[in-house]
């Protein structure tokens, strides 16, 4: 590896540097040498994390060599180099003026990012590397307890609680391990990330959690997310000791956010009431053991053995003291308009004695909240009932931090502290929709609406203050967007005397940044409060992406200023017909404001972009929102950026205009050269920092290139030019003609394409931010639903959900899923009728193709030609050429042309669904079973490909459509023996899913056992019996699903369906997970049951009714997996919704026998 010299220092560098690389490095051993803080920004690309790495490694080993100089020359006094100059050992100075006496006095490294997954990337970085130090990296317990019983719990505090119960009691042989095995080579010299942690603990059975805090002692450096520095309760808790460390936060652009946000909180009435329900909880059992008498020695073995050391007396008045600080809060006199009052911070000091929390209190009230709720940890239920405490406490600890910081309990203000904080209390305009949806809150926490208490830190600076005044050594903030480097160094409020706004290490013909001040239509398109939903403006804006999508080759990324924004846009351009000229182009992917189906909408983009032959895809996103940071969209998955507008903060709310007031009270104090920014320039760089953002998403590495487009006329100011990172503004150009912007990118792209190097294309990018884990292609879609889904925009856009648009419905796949796709005109008697034909037929058709396509490979001018091609034949193409192909319901009889198309449907679901090698497989197999009419091989390999994965078995079943009819019969049988349920195809060669089960329960006695002799229905309901009982044992135990057979045993003797349902609402609805053991108990109802009981199932579940017409439970519910439940609509209010629906089905009558045809359920419905 080369080795070059930079300030006396030798850095070994993976590779010869760039001359923006070298600079930095400099910079980060001026701030070492020299011992200051430092600003360093370098785009995404420019290998700044490999920089940090070896030039803070290199760092130390130089003053490791010359500790070890200078200890030699002592110890030879000058003899052995008489007359020899040992200068070039270095001076073993840390700093200048202060000299490093022994090893144990070299700067131990603190490297902070903002999340796990980007901290695994830097380890990953670290290994490409030769320099080997030691190193630890510290996670919660969430992310490294391996305990069983402690991995369950539902919450991070929950996991604290129990974990520190089982350490104290010693009852953790994870942990016990931990002395004896953390000074074993195999766990301390790897560099391990906190997988490989994870992975290491759980072979030598030791806790991880426990064992990084061990190997923290001896660490060279030590890697954490940021928020564990800056947040005091963090620091504390990881026993963090940053006196003389060298601290480096990457990513540091959201530093600011993170520094008022971890000083921050705010209380509603629900924590409040919950604290008060769990205090409750703990008195009535301690009352209940005094009055049975064990006062005694009985008591105290109770209360030790449950973690409780608490007299009775003491958890009354912890009681008062909630009830005091309810009462306090609500004594705050609010104006009629509902806006709120506002406070000087130190009002929290005064709000919080009257409730007797002060500084003289705190501990003790910490110490008994502690208590109650490791005293509650690991039971049913606890996270929900100690949740409202862990947050009190948290609370408590953010208020009275100074305490610890400063040394001296009585130093409770420091300058400016009254302004830095402030108290806003106002309506809690959340508690109706949270009595609607909740039962687990104290019913007094719904009978009136409640006040908020929020106490808002506006100053970054004081976490940066708190960190300066642990010692440290030296401070360094490093991002891709830190853009402009003055006003951040202002927001953190401490010195930084080094600074660097680095170039990028592309060349001209990688970028290029356009200013769009009007569409198409000569319109001027702005994102202003005034105009942003104007017809006008939101038309032009969507023709101008229209002709962006055509020029664009692959992934399109668009970014709005907010979600509002987002959806008003597209619910214009689906009315206007605007966003299906777009997908026609590119298919569209919408941002989901859930985190939880995120993941699957960007794997179907990254699948969408990598399909070969694909035009590529289209993805709407938000500013500040999930995909505009740590996503990483290198190569084809970005090619394009376009940012639709200024995304300012919202301007009237309360935490946005507070901040701006302390801003400008700041600056008007300090003087107008002061050392604070003005309210509005904060303002305008909320905005400008989250637009740097987004177009850091389109350059990721040296060999990369792509397209920014700024669509709104205010880029084009002067004042919103110079805030755009320096990287970019070289090649900024402000176009007055909409004609002149496709002409030149068409020409960029024409030219990057010939001179820039080929890369294959990747499904999914590394790099996924927020909590989730890295992108992977195993969580790709396995089912041409679920990419049809991530590109249907009213599944994400509540405000298009009423409408229809064309796009695939979120009913049944089988009957209602619509695929529209463009082909050229076959003459009716050459079509392919049937699956295998289309298979033949495909074949050749893609052959063709490609010869076509390699004869006419040297005509191809540029990248956009393919689309202006396909533009051209839909233009030329006959009315008769597109062709809507709909999946027909099992009792259609299908046409020729549809059943081709339904055979393409089908072939390109199993594509997607099976790997390479599988789907060749496939295709064999049918190839095969065409020439020899062999069913047995061809049952044999769908049953290989198909039946292991439950997924995958809605494609066995579909496939009995193309089964030749002499052997529909024997694949009906192998489906069912496969799958547990029938083809439902033809009515004439299946019994209904109902019928199966029906047979299998009246025919197979007792459940479990197994008779001599067993009709054809007995043999295909069995499987799908036991399979149930499989899944019941594993999901309720062992007692629950004895349970259950008992109360089945017992409604097939009496025929009582209420006591069988009162034990199935019991067992399986107190978890969303067990949902599917609800649904799928339909197979053992008796028919004139059938109808009760999905009316009930549906009730329980929290799922929409529809009155008197109840279908299957395929049909009428959507499909559930145990222990993965599925997102969506009707899970959203499951807690307190299933509760509500099991008491009031608990209330209902008995059921009669039957249920008489046209009976409505309104009675259980009211009830």
């Amino acid at each position: 590896m080369p080795k070059i010299v930079l300030n006396g220092v030798t850095v070994d560098f993976p590779f010869q540097p760039y001359q923006c690389q070298q600079e930095y490095m400099s910079k980060v051993l001026e701030c070492l040498q020299k011992k200051v803080n430092g600003i360093l920004e370098s785009p995404t690309g420019t290998g700044k994390t490999l920089c940090l790495l070896c030039t803070t490694l290199a760092w130390r080993e130089h003053l490791r060599d010359t500790i070890s100089a200078r200890k030699i020359a002592e110890r030879v006094q000058g003899e052995r180099f008489v007359g020899q100059d040992l200068s070039s050992w270095g001076n073993a100075t840390a700093a200048e003026g202060d000299p490093i006496a022994c090893y144990s006095d070299i700067p131990k490294i603190i490297y902070a990012s903002r999340t796990h997954s980007q901290l695994t990337q830097v380890i990953g970085e670290l290994r490409n590397t030769s320099y080997r130090p030691r190193v630890c990296v510290l996670g919660s317990r969430e992310q490294l307890c391996i305990h069983p019983e402690v991995k369950k719990q539902e919450s991070n505090h929950m996991q604290i609680h129990l974990c520190r119960k089982k350490v104290t009691s010693r009852s953790c042989h994870f942990y016990n391990n931990v002395d004896e095995k953390s000074l074993e080579q195999e766990l301390a010299t790897p560099i391990l990330d906190i997988e490989d942690l994870v992975k290491s603990g759980s072979k030598h059975k030791v806790c991880p959690y426990y064992l990084s805090r061990n190997l923290k002692q001896q660490a060279d450096i030590i890697f954490m997310p940021y928020n564990y520095l800056l947040d005091a309760k963090s620091r504390r808790a990881h026993g963090i000791d940053l006196k003389g460390t060298v601290v480096i936060f990457d990513e540091a652009h959201n530093v600011e956010k993170i520094c008022e946000e971890s000083a921050s909180f705010d209380l509603t009435p629900r924590d409040v009431a919950s604290g008060l329900d769990a205090i409750d909880q703990v008195l009535e059992e301690q009352t209940r053991v005094v009055q049975q008498g064990e006062l005694c020695l009985e008591l105290s073995a109770d209360a030790l053995g449950a973690g409780l050391h608490m007299e009775l007396q003491d958890v009354a008045k912890l009681k008062m003291i909630l009830l005091r600080l309810e009462g306090a809060i609500d004594a705050v006199q609010l104006p009629g308009d509902d806006s709120g009052v506002t406070k000087p911070g130190s009002y929290i000091f005064e709000l919080f004695a009257e409730a007797q929390i002060t500084f003289q209190t705190k501990d003790c009230i910490l110490d008994s909240l502690d208590q109650i709720i490791q005293h509650l940890a690991g039971r049913s239920g606890a996270l929900a009932t100690t949740v409202g405490l862990q947050k009190l406490a948290d609370i408590i600890q953010v208020v009275f931090s100074m305490d610890s910081a400063e040394g001296n309990p009585g130093s409770v203000v420091w300058p400016g502290f009254s302004q830095a904080y402030k108290v806003h209390i106002h309506p809690d305009t959340g508690y109706r929709r949270a009595a609607q949806r909740s039962v687990t809150w104290s019913a007094s926490a719904s009978k009136k609406q409640g006040k908020v208490l929020s106490y808002w830190c506006f100053s970054p600076g004081h976490s940066m203050h708190e960190l300066t005044r642990q010692g440290v050594h030296a401070l360094i903030l490093t991002s891709g967007t830190l853009a402009p480097l003055s006003s951040f160094a202002l927001e953190m409020q401490i010195p930084f005397p080094v600074c660097l706004e680095n170039p990028h290490v592309i060349d001209r013909h990688q970028l290029w940044v356009g200013v769009i001040p009007k569409g198409p239509d000569g319109a001027q398109l702005s994102s202003a409060f005034d105009k942003r939903f104007s017809e006008e403006c939101l038309s032009s804006l969507g023709k101008a992406l229209g002709n962006i999508t055509r020029v664009v080759p692959h992934g399109l990324l668009v970014f709005f200023p907010s979600y509002p924004v987002m959806e008003k846009s597209l619910e214009f351009w689906q009315a206007r017909d605007l966003a299906r000229k777009m997908e026609m182009l590119k298919p569209l992917f919408v941002e989901p404001r859930s985190k939880g189906s995120f993941s699957e909408v960007i794997d179907a983009y990254y699948k969408q972009v990598a399909s070969p032959g694909s035009s590529g895809a289209t993805f709407l996103a938000v500013c500040r929102g999930k995909a505009s940071e740590g996503l990483d969209f290198s190569d084809t998955n970005g090619r394009g950026v376009v940012v639709t507008g200024l995304p300012y903060p919202p301007r009237m709310d309360p935490r946005v205009v507070l901040k701006m007031q302390f801003l400008d009270e700041m600056r008007s104090q300090s003087g107008a050269g002061g050392q604070f920014l003005s309210g509005q320039e904060w303002y305008r760089l909320q905005a400008s920092r989250a637009v740097n953002q987004a177009i850091g998403r389109v350059i990721r590495h040296r060999h990369d290139y792509g397209a920014v487009f700024l669509c709104d006329h205010r880029f084009a100011c002067a004042d919103a030019r110079a805030q755009l990172p320096s990287w970019v503004r070289p090649y900024l150009k402000v176009y007055n003609n909409f004609g002149h912007v496709i002409r030149d990118v068409a020409q960029f792209f024409r030219v990057a394409q010939k001179i820039m190097p080929t890369r294959a294309p990747l499904a999914a990018a590394p790099g996924v931010g927020g909590e989730e884990a890295i992108v992977s292609t195993a969580r790709l879609p396995s089912t041409l639903l679920s990419a049809r889904k991530a590109t249907s925009l009213d599944v994400h856009v509540p405000s298009l959900r009423p409408g229809s648009t064309g796009l695939p419905s979120s009913g049944n796949p089988e009957s209602s899923l619509c695929v529209e796709y463009e082909q050229e005109p076959v003459p009716a008697q050459r079509r392919p009728v049937g699956l295998l034909a289309a298979l033949e037929h495909s074949e050749q058709r893609a052959e063709a193709l490609a010869d076509k396509a390699h004869l006419r490979e040297e005509e191809v001018l540029g990248p956009t030609a393919p689309a202006l091609q396909r533009e051209k034949r839909l233009a030329d193409m006959p009315r008769g050429g597109r062709r809507k192909i709909r999946l027909v319901s099992p009792q259609e009889e299908p046409t020729a042309g549809v059943q081709a198309g339904k055979a393409k449907l089908f072939m390109v679901a199993v594509k997607q669904a099976l790997s390479q090698a599988s789907f060749d497989t496939f295709t064999q197999a049918l190839q095969d079973y065409k020439g020899s009419d062999n069913f047995e091989a061809l049952a044999a390999c769908l049953g290989s490909l198909f039946a292991k994965d439950p997924k995958k078995h809605t494609l066995l079943q579909g496939f009995y459509q193309f089964v030749r009819p002499h052997h529909k019969q024997q694949f009906e049988d192998i489906c069912f023996q496969l799958t547990g349920q029938s083809c439902s195809c033809q009515p004439e060669h299946s019994l209904s899913h109902g019928q199966h089960a029906q047979s299998a329960q009246d025919h197979s006695g007792a459940l479990g056992s197994c008779p001599q002799v067993m009709s054809r229905e007995e043999q295909r309901g069995q499987p799908a019996v036991s399979a149930y009982l499989a899944d019941a044992r594993k999901a309720l135990g062992s007692a629950g699903c004895s349970q259950l057979l008992a109360a089945l045993k017992a409604y097939k003797r009496d025929g009582d369906l209420n006591k069988v349902l009162a034990v199935l609402a019991a067992l399986t609805t107190s978890k969303p997970e067990d949902f599917p053991l609800l649904q799928r108990f339909s197979m053992f109802v008796r028919p004139h049951h059938k109808q009760h009981f999905m009316q009930t199932c549906a009730e329980l579940m929290g799922l929409p009714t529809t009155g008197t017409t109840l279908q299957s439970p395929q049909e009428s519910f959507p499909e559930l997996t145990l222990g993965a439940p599925q997102a969506g609509p009707s899970q959203v209010d499951k807690p307190g919704k299933t509760q509500s629906k099991i008491s009031s089905f608990l209330r209902q009558g008995p059921v009669g026998s039957a249920v008489p045809k046209g009976t409505t359920t309104d009675q259980h419905q009211a009830s």
